[in-house]
């Protein structure tokens, strides 16, 4: 093998490494941000730089995530019509560079978890225990899959609040992040059914258990949760403004759950939330518009 074809091998396996890493998921661990901002110390050096790196910390982790997963799922992404053209599947990232990857890296986010904080290393372990378990065993069994998918979300709020030492965090934030992440988990099954019945290949055996019946009566329940548990905490969690302004920004919130079972159910999308988020206008304004009023509320305002 020549010189050129060495480096052509290598940009390769490096591009495929990087593909499979996911860096647009990353996205999902801005949760470990909802901490710094609702417990009133986004403008405070310490806690943004401690969240910043907690996020990157994180980020590693989700990635070693992905590769196992994918190592894991190798031979029935080789059978899968789209899913063979993943890296691994296809052959342009090797099963050894992706295991010395997802090694590497764990190897070098957790020491650095613990050297940022003990108890956000506890959380980072528990949640990569979680992930493997969820990889091997969890992913095939109906509802606890979803499940599963919720707490992961909740273990980035809870590593959020440990890195700055949150004193006012309200449990409703809490309540409100794991009825939405079952609402985006129930939703994304129920557009792998469609497309499943509509005649792509998923080779996913865990969908056999579900059907769209019930993933709409959960995701009816689960809608009404997160839009009620939100609404309680604008008006009765401790630390807010006493003139009750945070319920200002609760129609940000119906709109963009409203938008999403838009996509689902006429334009037919939603089976990677992470996708929509990056790629529909009306749904980036509506989280941005939220944003921007809850640092007014609680920021500006007082």
């Amino acid at each position: 093998m020549n010189r050129t074809e060495s480096r052509s091998m290598v940009t390769t396996q490096v591009a495929g490494l990087i593909q499979s890493m996911r860096l647009k998921q990353w996205i999902k661990n801005g949760f470990i941000f909802v901490p710094l901002v609702f417990d009133g110390k986004l403008i405070q050096p310490r806690p943004l730089l401690a969240t910043l790196a907690g996020f990157a910390l994180f980020s590693m982790i989700t990635s070693a995530v992905y590769l196992i997963n994918d190592l894991v799922d190798l031979e029935a992404d080789r059978a899968h019509p789209t899913k063979r053209y993943r890296p691994l599947p296809s052959g342009r990232l090797s099963r050894e560079v992706a295991i010395t990857a997802a090694g590497v890296l764990a190897a070098i986010a957790l020491p650095l978890s613990y050297l940022l904080n003990p108890w956000f290393a506890v959380i980072v372990l528990s949640y990569l225990c979680l992930q493997l378990a969820y990889s091997f065993w969890l992913k095939h069994m109906v509802v606890i899959d979803v499940m599963t998918i919720a707490a992961g979300f909740l273990l980035r709020v809870a590593a959020g609040t440990v890195l700055v030492s949150a004193e006012r965090f309200s449990p409703w934030l809490y309540v409100f992040t794991a009825t939405l992440a079952l609402f985006l988990g129930f939703t994304k099954r129920r557009q792998e059914l469609i497309q499943l019945n509509g005649g792509e290949n998923h080779q996913r055996a865990i969908l056999d258990h579900y059907n769209i019946k019930l993933l709409d009566e959960i995701i009816l329940i689960v809608t009404a949760m997160a839009m009620l548990t939100y609404a309680l905490y604008t008006f009765s969690a401790e630390g807010l403004p006493e003139n009750h302004t945070m319920m200002l920004t609760t129609p940000f919130v119906l709109y963009g759950i409203f938008r999403y079972l838009y996509l689902i159910h006429v334009r037919g999308e939603g089976s990677a939330p992470d996708e929509v988020l990056l790629e529909d206008r009306p749904l980036q304004l509506a989280v941005l518009l939220w944003g921007l009023a809850v640092i007014l509320v609680l920021y500006i305002l007082p």
